[in-house]
């Protein structure tokens, strides 16, 4: 039963984000964004829910009972998902999954980006490590947070270069 809470927290959001995300992509697209060349979405795509799937896996494998780690990790997951839909809320029709800019586009400042420069990308990163928490994965978690980073970073580079941003 344990196992399939962690698929549905994990999958569920994410097919509906999805869902989401290519209505946005569609509309984008109709206003004249272009996606870039040399963005990381092709491995983010496959990699977001491996990390999930991997993390899984080891909880299957380490059939570990709960305990204050699964707690820790709903709260982190669950503000994780607050502060993602928050930044998700503020984007509105600007978000989705690929970097999207429509011409004349500028930086959004309001709502978590007032405080954040992408808030999206720590909410993903807490994510990942509620999961690792509530699964009790710490190989595959340590795994997915550091990997999945490192795509975070690439991304941001594609975002900021497509919006001429420079600097904090």
């Amino acid at each position: 039963m344990r196992l399939l809470t962690l698929a549905v927290l994990a999958f569920v959001p994410m097919i509906l984000e999805a869902g989401r995300a290519a209505r946005n992509d569609r509309r984008l697209r109709a206003a004249g964004a272009i996606e870039p060349r040399l963005d990381v979405y092709v491995v983010m795509q496959v990699a977001y829910p491996a990390c999930f799937l991997a993390m899984i896996g080891e909880a299957w494998i380490r059939s570990s009972s709960a305990g204050a780690a699964v707690m820790a990790g709903l709260a982190v997951f669950t503000a994780a998902k607050a502060l993602k839909y928050w930044a998700i809320a503020t984007l509105g029709p600007r978000w989705t999954f690929r970097v999207l800019v429509p011409p004349g586009s500028t930086r959004i400042t309001s709502g978590p980006y007032a405080y954040l420069r992408h808030p999206n990308y720590l909410a993903v990163v807490g994510e990942l490590l509620g999961m690792a928490l509530m699964a009790g994965a710490p190989l595959t978690g340590a795994a997915a947070v550091v990997g999945f980073s490192a795509l975070i970073l690439a991304r941001i580079r594609v975002e900021e270069r497509e919006l001429g941003l420079r600097g904090p």
